[in-house]
């Protein structure tokens, strides 16, 4: 034992040499982007990195891609009562869109990374293994181990059939617990002034569908936090495929509601609410059990939550949601302007044009939660390698999506339309629903890294200033060019997103200050 104290003793920190100092300036550093050209013929290999980011991304696609469809299903059934109640449900629905993702959405983002790095610290890995951590130098040499207690270098979180304690999992369950109440709470009893703030007056047909669809939904706000919350939690544990299975179980659910409360028990628009409510608490009871088996839920003492730290970087994401909402609601009320027929068209593409950022996303996430575990681990070669594969497989991916859709949205858009005029204002929109899937693909990516990197500061920040010039372009060239300048408008807050992207790595600031040190560097770091 005193033989193997001397050696760990002995051990220690040092700098290079001077000679090995000399031979590391040998060796120059490439551009921060350099690594965006590297392995090129490798990008979908299903080596070990291709494999994990398909693990993640793939269940994730479906996971995004559930809710949509459970929409339209939605949609459909509500269709049937009447133009008025599918109307009145189309804006409540757009109500709870936008307050999602305003308020929730930098909440997931935030438990994504947090949980990937606490997850990391505590070795928790996507089959959440509970291996014992090895022994720190401050156990090694307390007098329990010198008295040979091995027992002592564990980790109290890693000790057998004890569930390890994560103050991100607990601060997110509590924060997503007080912004559901919130929520509901507004939604509830503030219905009548958001629906005439959304051009649904007390005169409207549909003020009373959509003030009784509001407040019912209001119910299951709570819900629908806590459940991304918990998915935020299993995005930083790397497991996508338990929400996949709980949203789909509860989707299911409020397809075989829909018809029984909205035409057998004749609930109309308050049945589909109802419908809607059921299937979260389904989703997120199913989270939550999953949840306590694997992790303790609520800390042993409160003051061990970090909310201070989930406040400060979820209000960057909460301004910089708040700077890109401003831009597309801002776009929509310009489109809206130019005419009914101009109007329909724009909307037909501006949903295809988002609903083709689901893969991209999906992707986004997997870089996300592999880099925020590598940052957590220091491990920056595995940051590089992960940073540049997803941009080159986010890219691929977009110009896939680009040609898909040039092939197919034309004999496709008369699914969505069989006006005439509507068909001819979609068809001079493709161009810009194509060819600009590339830039929104790597826009989409880049966010995922800033997050995967805690670089919430920048990604707000700089979001607010690349909302400046679409604003003042859509606020002026509408007057002029119609629907053209407000689909440039649209191009311009992308490419901006998706330069500032190529700022920050390329000028290797931040936590991408890695990037311009040399590889050679680190191994001289322990001896």
């Amino acid at each position: 034992m005193s033989q193997n104290l001397k050696t760990l003793t002995s051990f220690r920190l040092r700098s290079p040499s001077e000679t090995e100092r000399s031979l590391i300036n040998k060796v120059k550093a490439g551009h921060p982007l350099s690594g965006l050209f590297e392995n090129l013929r490798n990008v979908f290999k299903l080596d070990e990195l291709g494999l994990e980011i398909a693990i993640i991304a793939l269940p994730a696609l479906l996971a995004l891609a559930s809710d949509p469809l459970a929409s339209l299903v939605d949609t459909a059934f509500v269709g049937h009562i009447g133009p008025v109640e599918l109307g009145a449900v189309g804006v409540s629905i757009s109500i709870f869109n936008l307050v999602s993702k305003m308020f929730n959405l930098p909440l997931l983002n935030v438990t994504t990374s947090f949980v990937a790095e606490d997850a990391s610290d505590k070795e928790i890995v996507t089959e959440f293994s509970l291996e014992p951590s090895p022994p720190d130098m401050e156990g090694l040499l307390s007098m329990e181990a010198l008295n040979g207690n091995e027992e002592h270098w564990k980790a109290p979180e890693a000790r057998p059939n004890e569930k390890p304690s994560l103050p991100s999992v607990s601060s997110a369950l509590v924060l997503g617990t007080f912004l559901g109440l919130g929520e509901a709470f507004i939604l509830t009893f503030l219905a009548g002034p958001i629906l005439t703030l959304m051009g649904v007056d007390a005169l409207s047909p549909m003020r009373q569908p959509a003030a009784q669809y509001l407040m019912v939904r209001a119910i299951g706000a709570p819900a629908v936090v806590v459940a991304l919350a918990i998915q935020g939690v299993f995005r930083g544990f790397k497991d996508t495929k338990t929400p996949l299975y709980a949203t789909m179980a509860g989707n299911v659910v409020n397809v075989i509601l829909d018809p029984i409360l909205i035409f057998t028990l004749k609930l109309g628009v308050s049945g589909a609410a109802i419908a809607t409510i059921i299937s979260q608490y389904i989703i997120v009871g199913l989270l939550l059990w999953v949840l306590a088996q694997k992790v303790t839920l609520l800390p042993p003492r409160m003051e061990d939550l970090r909310l201070g730290r989930f406040l400060k970087s979820g209000g960057y994401l909460l301004l910089r949601t708040m700077a890109i909402l401003l831009v597309m609601t801002l776009a929509t009320s310009m489109a809206a302007r130019q005419g009914a027929i101009q109007m329909a068209g724009h909307q037909i593409c501006l949903q295809v044009w988002l609903a083709a950022s689901l893969l991209s996303d999906s992707i986004a996430l997997a870089g996300q939660a592999i880099i925020a575990t590598a940052f957590a681990k220091c491990e920056y070669k595995r940051v590089k390698e992960a940073s540049f594969r997803i941009l080159q497989i986010g890219f691929v991916f977009g110009v896939f999506i680009a040609v898909l859709l040039g092939a197919t949205m034309p004999a496709f858009s008369r699914v969505f339309s069989t006006d005439v005029d509507v068909l001819h204002i979609i068809k001079g929109l493709i161009p810009f629903v194509a060819l600009t899937q590339p830039i929104n693909s790597l826009a989409f990516v880049f966010d995922g890294l800033h997050y995967g990197a805690s670089d919430f500061a920048f990604a707000a920040y700089s979001m607010i200033l690349i909302a400046i010039p679409p604003t003042a372009f859509l606020l002026v060239m509408p007057h002029f060019w119609g629907l053209l300048a407000v689909w440039v408008g649209l191009t311009l807050v992308m490419v901006l997103r998706m330069g500032v992207g190529f700022f920050r790595i390329g000028t290797a600031t931040g936590p991408w200050s890695f990037l311009t040190e040399n590889d050679a560097e680190h191994a001289f770091v322990l001896s």
